[in-house]
């Protein structure tokens, strides 16, 4: 009788480590690809804050607006939020076009603390506005399908 070969032992023996591997293998597989839960309902939230003072003061800093953020949206917000610095552009009360380095604040809230959180916000925009002599902060309000 003739011995088996080491290419049909070796075929055997990763046969049966991968027929033992493949139930696990086979359980990672479903996991990936099992339906996700639907996104929840938010509001999305974009806060404008422009950085040219009225009276021709010195533009607000960037460690000027990070205290501002730490101070005040933080402590309203403290989930999280995103910010960016963007350029932007806007008529005045005067009818000029203003232009200047900005930021733009993302908040994300669950629908239901909506009542809520539109309170947090308003204070957001009267303090900037009190702190840095802005005529305004602009508000941009959307609905989205979020999860995380």
């Amino acid at each position: 009788m003739r011995k088996p070969s080491r290419s049909l032992a070796a075929a055997v023996l990763s046969a049966a480590v991968l027929g033992a591997a493949a139930p696990s293998a086979y359980a990672a597989l479903e996991h990936r690809t099992a339906p996700r839960a639907a996104p929840a309902p938010y509001i999305e939230t974009h806060l404008l804050f422009g950085t040219a003072r009225p009276d021709g003061g010195p533009a607000v800093s960037d460690k000027e607006f990070q205290d501002f953020v730490d101070q005040s949206v933080t402590p309203r917000f403290p989930a999280g939020l995103t910010v960016t610095q963007a350029l932007g552009q806007y008529r005045d009360r005067h009818g000029m076009i203003e232009r200047e380095r900005s930021y733009e604040i993302y908040l994300l809230y669950p629908s239901g603390d909506a009542a809520s959180a539109d309170g947090r916000i308003e204070e957001i925009r009267a303090l900037y506005n009190a702190r840095f002599h802005q005529e305004s902060v602009a508000r941009v309000d959307e609905h989205a399908r979020v999860e995380f």
